[in-house]
């Protein structure tokens, strides 16, 4: 087994988590961190927010908490499994060990468990599925530090389950490939297969889900490679993409923007052909006001402002914006 010692690690010991750790350890309740903020620290970086996962059922926790004085914070998450606790000014975000009894490809019904692999086995990538126990021991049921440190993107368990339970994974797959891969193009061609073979189930997640998701691949590495991609594998028409999007044009502006860090809207626009292309996208994602109207602006003015030439080529822009 590994034991990670990493300073970063190190320094999420705060007094509020050395308390945490100490109520779960006197009425033995196993408590790990969990998901990306594993991926994050077996990567040397610092994780901006860690979930913990534990052995003990959300009833467990309250009375546990309730007893030794603790702050528990809105009870949105409790069916979900989820207990906030506030202690020394910090929020401790602790879910039940769970499993996925049905679902219907948006939302899952859950039931408790102690089972960590059964609850590794819900989880969508190989690199997001693993815990790290409180003593820096790493809990890795699918090889997810190996991909890791290949820098592999793959599902845990089978492709096609892990899709059918939530058909967003689609494109987290394709986020997390964006922040982790090395190169465009190194998949497992029966990841692909089975993303195309599920690709309509995009079209029942809402339009917020996907935007979330869609922004963050635009900012990521390899997004002309990976939006080429939703266009192959057929995802494009159920994200609000433009059937026949200008895919030349999308290949050079993001090759123009690399370390510019422009806006997502920015970047998506340049698929756009008509202003229509907006509108149909702000109906399926419903995209903020702001970003509409600059996808609009971009669609209106690119044509002739990017005509400019000559002695002058900035004229045009400074014509337009006295105007």
């Amino acid at each position: 087994t590994m034991r990670l010692q990493a300073p970063q690690f190190q320094a999420l010991f705060t007094p509020g988590l050395r308390s945490v750790a100490e109520l779960f350890e006197k009425k033995n309740y196993e408590l790990r961190i969990a998901g990306g903020a594993v991926r994050d620290l077996l990567s040397g970086v610092t994780p901006q927010d860690i979930d913990f996962a534990t052995t003990a059922t959300p009833a467990e926790m309250k009375e546990m908490f309730t007893a030794a004085g603790v702050r528990l914070i809105n009870n949105k998450g409790e069916k979900h499994g989820t207990i906030t606790a506030r202690l020394h000014e910090q929020n401790f975000e602790i879910t039940t060990l769970r499993i996925d009894v049905v679902t219907d490809g948006r939302h899952a019904e859950v039931e408790f468990t102690t089972d960590w692999h059964k609850d590794a086995e819900r989880r969508d990538l190989t690199v997001n599925s693993m815990f790290l126990g409180l003593d820096g021991t790493l809990y890795d049921f699918f090889n997810g530090y190996e991909d890791l440190k290949n820098k592999k993107i793959r599902f845990a368990g089978k492709t096609s389950e892990r899709i059918q339970e939530d058909y967003l994974r689609i494109l987290r797959y394709f986020r997390f490939y964006g922040r982790i891969a090395e190169k465009p193009g190194d998949h497992e061609s029966n990841t692909l297969q089975a993303v195309k073979e599920n690709a309509k189930g995009l079209a029942g997640i809402s339009g917020e889900r996907i935007w979330v998701e869609l922004k963050k691949i635009l900012l990521g590495n390899h997004v002309n490679h990976l939006v080429q991609l939703m266009y192959e594998l057929d995802i494009a028409q159920y994200i609000g993409l433009p059937l026949h999007g200008n895919l030349e044009e999308f290949a050079r502006v993001t090759k123009n923007i690399q370390n510019l860090s422009p806006k997502p809207m920015t970047v998506l626009t340049s698929l756009f052909k008509l202003k229509d292309d907006v509108t149909n996208l702000d109906l399926r994602l419903k995209i903020s006001k702001e970003e509409k109207n600059l996808g609009l602006f971009l669609v209106k003015h690119r044509q002739e402002l990017t005509k400019a030439s000559g002695p002058e080529p900035l004229r045009p822009y400074q014509d337009f914006l006295m105007d």
